[in-house]
């Protein structure tokens, strides 16, 4: 049956010449052909409940009005409305399907957390007070269920499988208190940080607290592969980390550097999390890589769209003041296409916005410029990707919610 029409994009075709798309995706041994191969199609895996889709992709436009035309930008995507089909009548919510596996999850949490010191336990139960997405658990418990359909199994949870989805909020939080104290930042979903409320020693300390119950978890799955997978997840993020701190001044570089930073410090902790709840229930290594490759697709695309709202949502619907990326120096997907029209963005960007008026004339060029689409049209190609991989898992509910996920990512508003 056909689902409603979907809003989508298509795109003129122009010269053939090789798009920035293709340069910058070759990262951390993926490859830009998985996501573009010229206009043309990408289908699933025959009858498995997902149609053969049409991926429409691009070569480089040749009537763009721009101030200055580069040969790698993209041109003016045209909204168009191309029916999708798909066997079943709907796909399932994925936040609704997950629902029965994450309602203790925040009190498992905290249990991960006790502790006599009632100050220590104030701070470490500070985020976990359920009015947080979940988005990642919800994402690794969807993912365990596809794996154990795929796998012949019935769909319940494993307790190691539900044990990485708590694990893995657990690291994304601990993350998070770390990066407050490093950007200075004074406000996280809506409320005041936790540097700010007790200060950074205690924040860092917190953070460190956090981490350490997660491994403590993650050691008593008993499972060597689980333990090395995820435990590259801090390594990952630490790397990330100090990647943010630099910069590349040669174009193609800056953006391979900015994709490889988005991996490390928000689609690894995905990625492996969906690769661990694999392994425990299939040993097959293509279906391990499966769950990593959606993990990492959605993952990436779900930080692109991040990093489209910091110019377009409004602080209330973030959570966080606006123009955040700018404010702490880093140069994102938006402002990086922008560039592609605006050079002089370039110095801006190799001095980190330091300067007097930076950020205003930044922010006004990203504006004027069509950074924000090219963003989210590059998130739209990883999304498209993710759902080629998923796609190769039998039928489930959980893998049509994994699917719908996809949509949910791209026109998330905050």
């Amino acid at each position: 049956m056909a689902l409603p029409w979907r809003h989508c994009w298509r795109w003129a075709s122009g010269s053939t010449r090789t798009s920035l798309l293709e340069t910058i995706c070759c990262f951390n041994g993926g490859s830009a052909t998985s996501l573009l191969r010229g206009t043309g199609t990408a289908t699933g895996s025959g009858n498995e409940g997902l149609s053969s889709r049409t991926v429409h992709t691009t070569s480089l436009g040749n009537s763009i009005l721009t101030r200055h035309k580069s040969r790698f930008l993209y041109p003016t995507p045209k909204p168009c409305y191309c029916k999708k089909i798909h066997s079943d009548a709907k796909l399932e919510d994925p936040f609704t399907l997950a629902q029965k596996d994450l309602n203790h999850l925040y009190d498992d949490i905290k249990k991960e957390l006790f502790v006599s010191k009632s100050e220590l336990k104030s701070i470490c139960d500070y985020y976990f007070d359920g009015k947080g997405k979940a988005f990642r658990p919800m994402i690794v418990v969807l993912m365990a269920r596809a794996c154990n359909s795929h796998s012949s199994r019935d769909g319940d949870l494993l307790p190691g499988q539900r044990s990485i989805a708590m694990i893995s909020e657990m690291i994304h939080t601990a993350s998070l208190v770390h990066d407050d104290v490093i950007d200075g930042s004074d406000k996280r979903r809506g409320k005041t940080t936790i540097n700010e409320v007790w200060g950074e020693r205690k924040a860092i300390l917190a953070g460190d607290f956090i981490l350490s119950a997660a491994s403590v978890a993650l050691a008593r799955i008993g499972n060597n592969t689980v333990v090395s997978v995820l435990s590259q997840v801090t390594e990952d993020l630490v790397r990330g980390e100090f990647m943010q701190l630099g910069s590349k001044e040669n174009e193609k570089e800056r953006f391979k550097h900015y994709l490889d930073k988005t991996f490390k410090k928000t689609a690894s902790l995905i990625a492996n999390s969906c690769k661990a709840v694999s392994i425990l229930v299939n040993s097959d290594p293509e279906v391990h890589e499966i769950a990593f490759q959606y993990g990492r697709n959605v993952g990436i695309a779900f930080q692109l769209v991040d990093d489209v709202l910091d110019f377009t949502a409004c602080a209330s619907q973030l959570g966080k003041p606006s123009a955040t990326d700018l404010k702490l120096g880093l140069a994102t997907g938006p402002v990086l296409f922008a560039c592609q029209q605006f050079p002089e963005l370039q110095g801006m960007i190799m001095r980190r916005f330091s300067s007097s008026g930076d950020v205003a004339r930044a922010w006004q060029y990203v504006q004027e410029s069509e950074g924000v689409d090219q963003t989210n049209y590059l998130a739209q190609h990883y999304c498209q990707e993710a759902i080629r991989q998923i796609s190769l898992l039998r039928p489930s509910l959980e893998r049509d919610a994994l699917i719908r996920l996809t949509q949910m990512v791209l026109t998330r508003d905050k």
